[in-house]
């Protein structure tokens, strides 16, 4: 059970900059992504440290359609990002069982917190927790989340949950608030650059919802 405790205000981006500064061989890095537009810039910056396999793990998405759109964008990604000469160790990806049903069942009675609360808290622990046991699975050096890198996504929230996780599957958590350094710019060109398909909203029905009702007013 992930606790509902609020992490201090810390700088992420400093930790992750420490980290990265200590490695001198390439560890192995399960990373959670919620999408190709999200892990663009991630992959980018983090590419040239670790040998990473993107772990595509979405229950929320609502729509089977959107579904498949997502994940055909995020190999699509990969496949370019591996093309590049000399900017980076090969990525590898792993697609996750589509499994919607999980998601309903874990936000019962969550379902009108608005977006950002609550009902996103869960979400994460839910998506962070598979991802946790994989990588304690494979052996992975350290597992982390592109969620951070969204405005609208709690970064303080989403580490507050990778780090107990860690504790409890015993591998590794990488701190990050990929935002920082421009970063949701940069995801934001990457997006442009490779055409990629980039969504309105974050992939749960109730997300969907709140934002067609905020469009109409």
């Amino acid at each position: 059970m992930i606790s509902p405790k609020t992490t201090n205000t810390r700088n992420f981006q400093k930790e992750l900059d420490k980290i990265l500064g200590q490695i001198t061989e390439p560890p192995h890095l399960l990373l959670h992504s919620c999408c190709a537009p999200c892990s663009s810039y991630v992959l980018e910056y983090l590419r040239r440290y670790f040998r990473i396999t993107v772990f595509y793990y979405n229950p929320n998405i609502s729509a089977d359609e959107e579904y498949k759109k997502r994940v055909l964008e995020q190999k699509r990604l990969i496949e370019a990002y591996n093309k590049l000469p000399d900017s980076g160790y090969p990525i590898s990806v792993i697609e996750g069982d589509y499994e919607p049903e999980v998601f309903y069942a874990a936000v019962k009675g969550l379902e009108q917190c608005p977006e950002g609360g609550g009902r996103c808290f869960v979400c994460y622990a839910l998506r962070l927790r598979k991802t946790a046991e994989l990588a304690a699975q494979s052996g992975q050096d350290y597992f982390a989340t592109t969620l951070t890198i969204s405005p609208l996504k709690n970064a303080m929230k989403l580490n507050e949950i990778g780090e107990q996780l860690a504790e409890e599957y015993e591998v590794s958590w990488l701190p990050a608030d990929f935002k920082k350094k421009n970063g949701y710019k940069r995801s934001i060109e990457l997006s442009a650059e490779y055409d990629l398909y980039r969504q309105n909203y974050c992939g749960c029905v109730y997300s969907r919802e709140q934002r067609t009702i905020g469009q109409k007013e």
